[in-house]
């Protein structure tokens, strides 16, 4: 045995190279996963303009007895009281059928359903799913449901990369990234929001910001947007053309505005889970919950006929500032109680054109008492917030108001409103809306990105340079011998349990465990040498190599000590690296989360008056 002192040059105080890690890993697979994106971007947009078509054609049968695709709002003309009531219930009834015969899956907004596929369903989606969702939403929202498209074409745009990804041979992540391409494809055909779709992805679906996630699902967008402006339009949704006079009162007045959607945000989020709580107590089958909800829709519209459906025009009044106060009253309280209320039975439809239409129905009320500063100005504030409230996506908040008006002029108070009703919503809630329902089945979801500690920590900041070593022709009982009699002081020769086997020139020949060391004593085998028992082919790794790096090698090779040996030179040993010794990256991130100290003091210099001349002095 000899116990060999380890350097490495160039490894510790001294520049290390570092010319073979990159900003981003990338792979020409990227190209391949584009190119497919490709149709399914198109499909998505195919998809979104059939869902909408689909949403019209039942909304016109049901309330205005006529065939016609155009979306209309369902409480915008006069209709029979008996209607109201009952569109919705029986609306509930079908949905609640298709569900318990077709795919429990149809139930929900959509958006909690693609995140669990891509969590924890390998971005597989059943194929009745892509076609029972966006049927099941159309009837909720034609037969008077206060939801939106947008959350059902996101579970069907989803379907349709996955499906394309599971006829061919390629892996999970590749799956989530066309099951993300074709949900954001669909959100930025439904919208004409491209640009918001693609922070929405990375924000909520895609759990990554990497090149071979975002370069596909960008792709997929620009065609879907493309494919839609034939189709569906290619301004704004809702313009704006306002003159907006943003004086310095008002932006500090957004923050008000924010915090006041982080409450209503936190409260309508509140409600959703506190009715589905209510709905489990029911004694009837979960069946029948979408028609108890489309009673409670039915109450609402008999109460504010226009807070049912998508309310594309409703919004689109608020936007501009011609709504009227009783309407906003009603949109407020009405709206956000039957949205909530019957999400929370299970019925199928989004979140987002409901979330449009609160907050600007908050914001057109905030209009009545903060600075005139334009028509419209804080529905938009408003909106932005309650999105970055309600889907704890501040920057889609923004992006989405934008895209949706047009008003690229007015970043800096969405952005403060925004930000301050997602620092409501965080400090008050755990989960958003859209992952409590995850969280309630038993999985949990962290949505906060960072840089891994481990990918800044290079294997020669944390490895051991003091190494027990073998030579080869060592006795396997010898060896035992040696390190079981180790000083108790030397800890890091105690645990080390993995040793180099070494030539005479002290070449890396292979590693022996102490586990075989003791077998072979128990054995009866302890005549044989180190090198009869070594691994001739360990796995080694490198100094300039990051922990990151280390720790996907351990888990893929089921070890959890490596030698380090040089780059230039894979036989000539150069220390040894544990797992423990990975968690030092973890370890310096937690101090810097925790430990506070005081980096500056301030020397303050003042003047001592000592008879008649004066000196200075100094005091910390």
């Amino acid at each position: 045995m000899s116990n060999v002192p380890l350097t490495a040059p160039g490894t510790r105080g001294a520049p290390r190279d570092v010319g073979h890690l990159g900003d981003f890993s990338a792979s020409p697979r990227i190209l391949l996963i584009a190119l497919l994106a490709i149709p399914v971007g198109a499909l998505a947009a195919l998809v979104s303009w059939l869902l909408l078509k689909l949403i019209g054609l039942i909304t016109n049968a049901v309330f205005h007895q006529r065939w016609d695709t155009a979306l209309v709002a369902p409480g915008g003309g006069d209709h029979p009281w008996w209607l109201l009531l009952c569109a919705p219930v029986a609306g509930g009834l079908v949905i609640g059928l298709m569900a318990r015969f077709g795919s429990e899956k149809i139930r929900g907004h959509g958006m909690p359903e693609a995140i669990e596929a891509i969590l924890l369903g390998g971005s597989k989606v059943q194929p009745r799913v892509a076609v029972l969702k966006p049927v099941s939403a159309a009837v909720s929202i034609g037969s008077g449901g206060p939801f939106g498209a947008e959350g059902p074409i996101i579970m069907t745009g989803g379907a349709v990369g996955s499906l394309l990804a599971q006829l061919l041979k390629l892996t999970a992540d590749e799956r989530k990234t066309l099951l993300v391409a074709g949900a954001a494809g669909g959100m930025a055909a439904t919208f004409n929001s491209p640009l918001a779709a693609i922070v929405l992805a990375v924000e909520l679906l895609l759990f990554e910001w990497r090149p071979r996630s975002f370069i596909p699902v960008a792709t997929s967008v620009a065609v879907a947007t493309l494919v839609r402006h034939p189709i569906l339009g290619e301004g704004p949704l809702f313009p704006v053309t306002s003159h907006f006079e943003v004086s310095t009162l008002a932006a500090t007045l957004c923050v008000v505005s924010g915090v006041v959607s982080g409450l209503l945000a936190v409260i309508a989020t509140w409600l959703v889970y506190a009715a589905e709580d209510g709905f489990h107590k029911l004694p009837i089958h979960w069946m029948w919950w979408p028609a108890i909800g489309g009673l409670v829709i039915g109450i609402g519209g008999l109460i504010e006929p226009r807070a049912l459906g998508v309310g594309y025009d409703v919004i689109a009044a608020e936007l501009q500032g011609t709504i009227g106060l009783d309407l906003v009253i009603g949109i407020l309280v009405v709206k956000t109680l039957i949205w909530s209320l019957s999400l929370g039975s299970g019925t199928s439809g989004g979140v987002l054109a409901p979330i449009f239409m609160i907050g600007g129905a908050l914001g057109a009320l905030e209009a009545q008492v903060f600075p005139d500063v334009g028509p419209g100005f804080w529905a938009l504030v408003a909106l932005a917030g309650v999105i970055g409230g309600v889907m704890r996506s501040p920057l889609t908040g923004v992006v989405f108001a934008i895209e949706l008006t047009g008003r690229f002029d007015v970043v800096l108070p969405l952005l403060i409103g925004a930000s301050a009703a997602f620092a409501v919503s965080v400090l008050l809630l755990r989960r958003s809306v859209l992952t409590e329902k995850i969280a309630r089945r038993g999985y949990h979801l962290s949505r906060e990105y960072d840089v891994d500690p481990l990918e800044i920590l290079f294997v020669s900041e944390v490895m051991s340079d003091d190494v027990v070593t073998f030579e080869d022709d060592l006795p396997a009982r010898d060896a035992l011998a040696a390190i079981t009699g180790v000083d108790p002081s030397h800890v890091a020769a105690r645990r080390q349990l993995l040793y180099p086997v070494v030539g005479a020139d002290e070449y890396l020949l292979g590693v022996v465990t102490r586990t075989s060391l003791e077998t072979a004593e128990h054995d009866g085998l302890g005549h044989l040498t180190v090198s009869d028992l070594k691994n001739s082919s360990p796995v080694v790794t490198h100094p300039d190599e990051t922990l990151r790096v280390i720790a996907t090698q351990m888990a893929a090779a089921d070890v959890d000590r490596m030698p380090v040996v040089a780059r230039e030179d894979e036989t000539r040993l150069v220390g040894m690296v544990s797992l423990t010794q990975l968690l030092a990256g973890r370890l310096r991130d937690l101090q810097e989360a925790r430990e506070a100290q005081r980096v500056l003091r301030l020397r303050v210099i003042r003047p001592q008056w000592r008879g008649r001349g004066s000196t200075w002095g100094s005091r910390d």
